[in-house]
């Protein structure tokens, strides 16, 4: 009995600790491992240079989880519409849904990233948002190239053509050109990415092999609604990356960007997509990086361009998200942030979003955003308070605009 005693004791004894121990390694052992799951990718053999955009020394793209494995993320739900409400659309109207996103970085030190984790590795989180709307789009801000030589400019950027079949699966259809990256190899970078893109079944706009090219719009019908995409930049680096036209001088043009400094042409071409197109969308590249407020000028641009016939306005550049505005009934979204970029030590470039857009045949589109945070190149949607925090930021920054806390965009005025 004495024997039996002293077996329940130490039964029971054994089993205080092991409990205890449970305690502890729950209460201090960071979940998924060590804690220590993020690695720097050093590969320069994609760059010639790394750091964000338009000279951001600081580009420590990080990763969590091992390689051949993404961390765990509840997944979004992705039930709402867009269908408005009393306010909303009406019903029975013909509707167009689209997405859109900031700056897209394959380069740099993501292409580690991708090599290390795959190439769907950066839309393991979203890739149902994106994949859901009609037409889904983004800045691609890097050349998809192996060739070509490295432009005399601090931060040059490339991809390889490898990325762009995961990039596609991910539910893009449509990317803008338009930006201070796109010649970062020359024009033979520019030209390899035209004919990749053409090869993946991806339409674009803003740069091509001349002027006619860059400014053309790019006409795509969806569901009875015809949607003209038009692509500009206020951003480049010396004149010779502007698109110009085929001429007596120039027989075949010369390969470039549509730029937006002079907005005559632009307006044009705005104004004649229209009289083609039920639906304008412009992305246009402008604004001053890290500044979530837009410049003068790129407020006048929007509305000239809402003037001349555009119904959406959408831009990229700042790296940080930007104000929201509505002018004579059409939306303007000054700035996306990074979506898929490397990642620095300012927690402002890390926030992003998906800004869908249910649109009618007439022109008239009602906005959702959801907001994203975005670390080691892989977007999440940000959940509860912390998606509530930055859509209120949003709304604050955004003057004449109100952002619920589902995030739907209303006009105030």
């Amino acid at each position: 009995m004495r024997k039996v005693t002293s077996l329940v004791f130490v039964l029971a004894f054994g089993a205080i600790i092991l409990i205890a121990a449970a305690w502890f390694m729950d209460s201090y052992w960071p979940i998924g491992g060590s804690g220590n799951d993020e690695v720097a990718s050093n590969r320069t053999d994609q760059n010639a240079g790394t750091g964000n955009a338009g000279g951001d020394p600081a580009d420590d793209a990080q990763s969590g989880g091992k390689a051949g494995s993404t961390p765990e993320v509840e997944s979004p739900n992705t039930d709402d519409e867009i269908d408005g409400g009393e306010e909303g659309i009406a019903s029975g109207k013909e509707i167009v849904r689209l997405a859109f996103v900031g700056d897209v970085l394959l380069g740099s030190t993501v292409s580690g990233l991708l090599e290390n984790y795959g190439y769907d590795y950066p839309y393991t989180h979203v890739k149902e948002l994106l994949q859901k709307p009609d037409l889904t789009v983004a800045n691609l801000e890097t050349p998809i190239t192996d060739r070509g030589e490295p432009v005399d400019k601090t931060y040059v950027y490339r991809s390889s053509p490898q990325a762009l079949p995961a990039f596609k699966e991910a539910g893009f259809d449509v990317v803008n050109l338009a930006n201070n990256h796109i010649l970062d190899f020359g024009a033979e970078g520019l030209l390899d990415t035209l004919q990749y893109l053409k090869e993946a079944g991806i339409y674009h706009v803003g740069a091509g092999k001349n002027g006619q090219e860059a400014f053309a719009p790019v006409y795509v019908d969806q569901d009875g609604i015809r949607v003209a995409f038009l692509g500009f930049s206020h951003v480049v680096p010396t004149v010779d990356w502007k698109a110009r036209n085929m001429s007596e001088r120039e027989p075949t043009g010369h390969p470039g960007v549509a730029d937006t400094y002079d907005y005559t042409r632009p307006v044009e071409t705005i104004a004649k997509a229209s009289e083609q197109a039920d639906l304008v969308i412009v992305l246009v590249h402008w604004g001053v990086e890290r500044e979530e407020s837009p410049r003068p000028y790129q407020v006048d641009l929007a509305r000239r361009y809402i003037d001349a016939g555009a119904d959406l306005i959408v831009g990229s550049h700042p790296h940080v998200l930007q104000s929201f505005e509505q002018y004579n009934g059409k939306w303007i979204a000054y700035s996306l942030g990074n979506f898929i970029f490397t990642t620095n030590d300012n927690p402002r470039t890390w926030e992003s979003s998906i800004l869908e857009a249910a649109c009618t045949k007439d022109g008239e589109c009602e906005l959702h955003i959801t907001p994203v945070l975005t670390k080691a190149a892989q977007p999440v949607v940000m959940e509860g308070e912390e998606g509530r925090a930055l859509l209120s930021r949003l709304d604050a920054l955004s003057d004449g605009v109100r952002i619920e806390t589902d995030g739907r965009l209303v006009a105030e005025r």
